[in-house]
């Protein structure tokens, strides 16, 4: 284990302050779950990511409509993709999404572009797609989103509805 060197007191109500450096390379923003986990006389701080139990469902989901769709479906929580599919698949999974779709769901905003523009959906990877994206909300905070991406004019209001669909399901398997 890394340590930072850093050494914070705690308060009179049990209460720590991580540091604003710490918080933003691991990008924990205002008002985000952290998981608790103690092993003997180590607490161990962890994102929790409402996403993670959804990342088997949004596999299968994306599988299945690849089936019917040739163009490229993924799923993201906050902060990387963890599902997806179609002939990008491998340079999209794992890698950290863009500032412009982390402000897409912070905004809660879809976004449709018929037309192949320049744009980054990998943090620091530029390409040049059309695309439809809904975030994925879950009592009304964005927890991630669902992207149609493709190399060739061929993004219809459809995919836009597709997006919105596996959006809304995925929400709601989280509230369950």
């Amino acid at each position: 284990m890394k340590t930072t060197g850093v050494v914070r007191k705690i308060d009179d109500l049990g209460r720590i302050v991580i540091p604003k450096e710490i918080r933003r390379t691991l990008k924990i923003r205002d008002g985000e779950s952290l998981e608790i986990f103690v092993d003997k006389e180590m607490v161990t701080l962890k994102k929790y990511s409402t996403m993670e139990d959804l990342q088997e469902i949004a596999k299968k989901l994306t599988d299945a409509i690849s089936n019917i769709t040739t163009k490229n479906i993924y799923v993201s929580d906050r902060d990387c993709f963890i599902a997806g599919n179609g002939e990008m698949k491998k340079r999209f999974l794992g890698q950290a999404i863009s500032p412009y779709l982390e402000e897409i769901i912070k905004d809660c905003e879809k976004q449709l572009s018929k037309e192949i523009k320049k744009i980054e959906f990998i943090s620091g990877v530029e390409g040049e797609y059309a695309y439809a994206i809904c975030p994925i909300l879950s009592q009304g905070s964005a927890i991630g989103l669902v992207l149609i991406v493709s190399k060739d004019k061929d993004i219809t209001e459809e995919d836009m509805m597709i997006t919105n669909i596996v959006a809304q399901f995925l929400a709601k398997c989280v509230e369950e």
